[in-house]
């Protein structure tokens, strides 16, 4: 069998403006970046916005193992399998980090035959839209520095800088470090901190915003740092709105390309599910609901961390309402979760496979919670056996849910032909009454034990003394209304990832509370989660190379 990346390589693409045409989209909508790439045009949505919606499905999964169970792979081979069923489907996606893409995940453009294509652009460049993020968000520190430099006649309190730099790269030397050394020239001494730009707050505005008018409404309103008596200081406040709404100017227009058997595929915005909001953005599903029958968009790491946020994030926000679920498992995360070693997983046993499949479950009466209809696919590896198959098969036919087995890897959109009439049944004959886990009305405490108790399967939360003040604070300035964003581990349903299946018993700890005004919600950290990861000790980056050819190989 071919790499991902040979696959990749050697696909038949289309034009993207032939691409185009199978939803009707004209040239002149597009903004080409070679043959293969495109942006979406301000004038494309203003001819269709008010089309009716197509019916619009999420792609979740249960709690990964560390390779990732094929989430994306499936949302692609879906969309295929949708092509081949003559359904007008769109897929719509994330764009994929630099940092895992040369970190430990590799690629995020999915795999074996469910792929979308140009992959190495995807994974690396792309458009550039991660590009103006990143210089969008240190513009603003560096005009916050400069600030502080020319005389701080906002009474900043450089203890009290709340704004980080960011890059996008697994970096973890940057966690924490110190700027302005050296001359009185160089700028004000002080701690700072780089994130990575997926955790960026003006990578969740991109992704939420609706037009521009919005995007500088909301970057606006972004904290930087507060005054020594305690007042929010904001980008507007440093006169920094227009440039940075210059810099992402085309950042926040949609792009369009192809799979590997040339559905359309509008990948926009990439926040990380453990540490942000975990979606693709609002203007590239709606467009995408305004352009087909049926788009499949997907959320990332479990249904813990992206539907939850899907759901009480992004659909409450853009008021989106998704007709069906589709949860993936892997025979190999359910033993993971029944506690096998990575090294055994591809190894019969139906004993962990009991103990796991409770993961599973919980996520299942997660998605019910929200009154949306479920669909369990299991994404088959060539090491399952029938015993395994038939087991979980049996499991999800009993609790209601249908069930299809998935081999879009092996077999592209032909191997996704059952799951695909699944869907469409499931939309046909069960109706979707979807409405968000709790009330905005909710003090923000509750809004996250709720998350805690109903999705976690926590018993409660504790709170660190200084998370308990920031709570306190954050209701005193207005921000009580908003939703809560918990970043936590994706690998288990608790805030420690070495507690797999369904774990019972624990306490979830709050340990820091911000609020990402712009966003639109408050963010609650659990546990050990680090909003600017490190490279494993064998990083992909070191497998990666061009050959004599030009062509880029080992990204996946």
């Amino acid at each position: 069998m071919k790499t991902d990346i040979e696959i990749a390589q050697a696909a038949k693409m289309k034009h993207i403006s032939d691409v185009a045409k199978q939803l009707e989209i004209k040239e002149d909508d597009l903004e080409f970046y070679g043959k293969y790439k495109a942006k979406l045009t301000d004038e494309l949505w203003e001819s269709v916005k008010d089309r009716e919606d197509g019916k619009l499905v999420l792609v979740t999964a249960i709690n990964p193992t560390p390779a990732g169970e094929g989430k994306t792979t499936t949302t692609v081979g879906l969309g295929q399998a949708l092509g081949k069923l003559n359904k007008k489907a769109v897929i719509a996606l994330r764009e994929p980090s630099l940092g895992p893409c040369f970190g430990i995940k590799g690629g995020a453009a999915g795999g074996g035959n469910a792929q979308v294509v140009p992959m190495e652009d995807l994974n690396l460049h792309f458009t550039g839209d991660f590009h103006a993020i990143t210089s969008a968000n240190n513009l603003l520190a560096a005009m916050l520095d400069n600030h502080l430099h020319q005389g701080n006649a906002l009474s900043i309190d450089p203890n009290q800088i709340v704004w980080k730099r960011c890059v996008d790269m697994n970096d973890r030397a940057l966690r924490n470090i110190v700027v302005g050394l050296g001359r009185k020239a160089d700028g004000v001494v002080r701690e700072d901190h780089f994130i990575i730009t997926v955790a960026s707050e003006i990578m969740a505005i991109l992704c939420l915003a609706e037009n521009m008018e919005d995007l500088k409404e909301r970057l606006g309103r972004i904290i930087v740092a507060y005054s020594y008596e305690g007042k929010p200081i904001t980008a507007k406040d440093l006169n920094a709105v227009g440039s940075m709404a210059a810099l992402l100017k085309d950042a926040v227009k949609p792009n369009l390309i192809q799979t590997l058997e040339n559905t359309p595929a509008i990948i926009h915005g990439g926040p990380f599910a453990n540490i942000a909001h975990g979606c693709n953005s609002v203007r590239a599903t709606k467009t995408a609901l305004k352009l087909a029958d049926v788009v499949v968009t997907e959320a990332g790491f479990g249904a813990d961390l992206g539907a939850e946020k899907f759901f009480d994030i992004k659909c409450r926000i853009a008021n989106l309402k998704p007709s069906v679920v589709v949860l993936v498992a892997t025979v190999r995360a359910l033993k993971y979760n029944g506690g096998v070693p990575k090294t055994e997983l591809s190894t019969e046993n139906i004993e962990a496979l009991q103990k796991g499949i409770v993961n599973l479950e919980k996520h299942i009466e997660n998605i019910q919670k929200y009154n949306v209809p479920v669909v369990v696919t299991l994404n088959k590896f060539s090491s399952d056996t029938e015993k395994e198959l038939s087991f979980v098969k049996e499991f999800c036919e009993n609790r209601g849910c249908e069930f299809s087995l998935s081999e879009v890897w092996e077999k592209g959109g032909e191997g996704g032909i059952d799951l695909a009439n699944k869907v469409l049944k499931t939309i046909e004959t069960k109706e979707s009454n979807f409405k968000p886990l709790y009330n905005n009305e909710l003090p923000l405490k509750k809004k996250i034990e709720t998350v805690a108790k109903e999705i976690y399967g926590a018993d409660g939360v504790s709170f660190d003394v200084a998370a308990e003040k920031e709570l306190a604070k954050l209701e005193s300035l207005g921000f009580g209304n908003l939703p809560v964003c918990m970043a936590k581990n994706q690998y288990s349903l608790s805030d420690d990832p070495t507690k797999l299946g369904r774990p019972t018993g624990f306490t979830v700890n709050i340990r820091e509370v911000y609020v990402s005004a712009g966003a639109g919600f408050v963010v609650a950290i659990t546990g050990s989660i680090m909003t600017m990861p490190g490279l494993p000790k064998v990083p992909a980056a070191e497998r990666i190379d061009v050959n004599e050819d030009g062509e880029i190989i080992g990204l996946f």
